[in-house]
């Protein structure tokens, strides 16, 4: 009980410390400037106000165009990244052909490589093609998968009893259908995992969208909340609501979804 007690304590610890930033941000957001000016932080808003989301909604700092492109950069990425990354995964985890484990293992070195030492490379690359500033030049970099989500499905592909292969090759089925109706349906949950840790890892992208970007045209949610900040930093309330309007679908996300990453995290065998 002692010890259960403990760890229960610590992990309440744990919580607070994590979710204090972002219920500072949410307090914080809907206090109107004065209030906020004239007393301690962590006063409650009295009274609540939404005057900043409002703010958000209409007028010259609006994010709702910077929101609908962030969603279409996302669901275009995890769309050709999830698709990219299986068939790589497949190919890498379940096809003998020369080289293979050798390509891997360059490919999966990829990883130690910094973001910022391919970003003046990738830059001029979609500069000679004609796609800076534009909606390709934001996507494309990142729609071909991953070396974090093919190292991820190859180890979980590897994982599946060869006697469920071998069964279907029996019937007569190719890799096509073999990785439709044997392999994908037992990686759902690694599956979700992988989408959710896309969409976050997307979602909060900032640097590449900020330099292959400029202007306002196609701007993504995490460019606009920092030129917010930038612009208007005497105003926190506005820029709390901001913050508070970009991290809110993450957390709606990660609550859909908290029951496949549990089970890809906890499942130890096949059904």
């Amino acid at each position: 009980m002692r010890r259960a007690v403990l760890t229960y304590l610590a992990l309440g610890l744990g919580a607070i410390v994590i979710l204090a930033p972002y219920l500072m941000s949410v307090q914080t957001s809907l206090k109107k400037p004065r209030q906020l000016a004239q007393q301690p932080p962590l006063t409650p808003p009295s009274p609540l106000t939404v005057e900043s989301y409002a703010a958000l909604t209409v007028g010259g700092h609006t994010l709702v165009p910077p929101l609908v492109i962030t969603i279409q950069v996302v669901l275009v990425v995890v769309l050709g990244q999830l698709s990219c990354s299986v068939l790589a995964a497949y190919a890498f985890a379940r096809l003998d052909f020369p080289g293979r484990d050798a390509i891997f293992r360059v490919y999966l070195a990829t990883l130690m490589v910094p973001v910022a030492a391919v970003l003046v490379p990738r830059f001029v690359l979609l500069a000679e093609a004609g796609l800076v500033n534009t909606f390709w030049g934001i996507v494309l970099p990142s729609m071909f998968g991953s070396p974090y989500a093919i190292f991820l499905l190859r180890e979980f592909f590897r994982a599946v009893p060869q006697e469920l292969l071998d069964a279907a090759r029996i019937d007569g089925a190719g890799h096509p259908w073999v990785l439709r109706h044997v392999i994908l349906p037992l990686s759902r949950p690694i599956l979700a995992t992988l989408l959710i840790i896309t969409v976050v890892t997307h979602w909060n992208d900032f640097l590449w969208p900020l330099v292959v970007t400029s202007g306002v045209r196609w701007q993504v949610l995490t460019v606009a909340v920092a030129g917010l900040q930038s612009q208007y930093q005497g105003n926190w309330t506005l820029v709390m609501a901001a913050t508070t309007l970009a991290t809110m679908p993450l957390l709606v996300l990660f609550t859909v979804f908290q029951k496949h990453i549990v089970a890809s995290i906890a499942v130890t065998g096949m059904k």
